[in-house]
C-alpha cells in the first residue's frame, strides 16, 4: 500500500471518525446525560460544601461533551486508519468493508470492553477524589495490556492457523487471551468506592449509556470507514456510454 493511499485512507479515516463522533453525540445527550443529571442531584442532596461552577454545567452537558466526544471520534478514527491500514490482507482474506467492521469490533472490545468490565465507568458523586490519579493509571493499564494481548493472540492465531487449521487456531487463540486476561482481573486491584445510599439503577443506568454510546461510536466509525475505504480501494468502474445513448446525444 503506497503512502497516497494510506494518506487518503488516513483522511477517510478521521472523517468517519467525526462522522461517528455526532452519532456517539446524540447517544451520549439522549441516554448519558440525565443520568449525569440525576448523579449530580444525588451529590447536591448529600454534600454540606457547595462550590463554584468554574463552567456551568448547561455548558458541559452541550459545547464540553460535543468538543469531547467529537476531538475523541477523530483521534481514533485517524488511529484506527492506520492500523487498517496495516491489517488489511493480513487478518484473513476480507474485503475492505469486512476488515473494517472486524477491526472497529476488536477496537471496541480490546479498547474499552475488556477495561470496562474490570474497572467500569462511573458518574459524579462516585469515587474518592484522593484516588483518581490510581484508578486513572489501572484503568490505562488495563487497557494497554488489553490492546497488546488482542494483538499476540491475533499473531499466535495465525501462526497456528496453518498446522491447526482456521477454526481451532482462533479458538486457542481466544482462549488464551480470556485466561491472560481473567488473571489480570484477579491479580490487578479491585476498586469500589459506591456510596452505600446510592441507587442501583441510576449506577447500572449510567455504566449501560456509557457502552452504548462507544458501540454506536465504533459500530458507526466500522459502517462509515469501511464503506469509504471500499471506494478508495475498489472504485466502480465507469460505465461507457450504450449506442443508444451515443445517438440520442448526437
Amino acid at each position: 500500500m503506497n503512502s497516497a493511499t494510506v494518506r487518503n485512507l488516513l483522511v477517510r479515516g478521521m472523517l468517519a471518525g467525526l462522522a461517528a463522533g455526532l452519532l456517539a453525540l446524540v447517544a451520549a445527550y439522549f441516554l448519558g446525560e440525565p443520568n449525569v443529571d440525576r448523579a449530580i442531584a444525588f451529590e447536591d442532596a448529600h454534600s454540606h460544601e457547595h462550590e463554584m461552577e468554574v463552567v456551568s454545567r448547561s455548558l458541559q452537558s452541550t459545547a464540553g461533551l460535543a468538543t469531547g466526544v467529537l476531538v475523541y471520534g477523530v483521534a481514533f478514527g485517524g488511529i484506527a486508519a492506520l492500523a487498517y491500514c496495516f491489517a488489511l490482507g493480513r487478518v484473513g482474506r476480507f474485503g475492505p468493508r469486512a476488515t473494517a467492521l472486524l477491526l472497529s469490533t476488536a477496537a471496541l472490545l480490546a479498547v474499552y470492553v475488556v477495561p470496562f468490565l474490570k474497572y467500569p465507568a462511573n458518574p459524579p458523586s462516585v469515587g474518592d477524589p484522593d484516588t483518581i490519579g490510581k484508578r486513572t493509571t489501572l484503568y490505562f493499564l488495563m487497557m494497554l495490556l488489553s490492546v497488546l494481548l488482542a494483538i499476540g493472540a491475533t499473531l499466535l492465531g495465525k501462526r497456528l492457523a496453518p498446522s491447526l487449521g482456521t477454526w481451532y487456531a482462533t479458538v486457542v487463540a481466544v482462549t488464551a487471551f480470556a485466561v491472560v486476561i481473567g488473571l489480570a482481573y484477579a491479580f490487578l486491584p479491585v476498586i469500589n468506592e459506591v456510596p452505600r445510599d446510592f441507587p442501583a439503577t441510576l449506577l447500572w443506568r449510567f455504566r449501560l449509556a456509557a457502552l452504548a454510546v462507544q458501540a454506536v461510536l465504533w459500530g458507526g466509525f466500522g459502517l462509515l470507514f469501511g464503506e469509504l475505504a471500499e471506494r478508495q480501494l475498489n472504485p466502480r468502474p465507469v460505465k461507457a456510454p450504450s449506442v443508444a445513448a451515443v445517438a440520442a446525444s448526437g
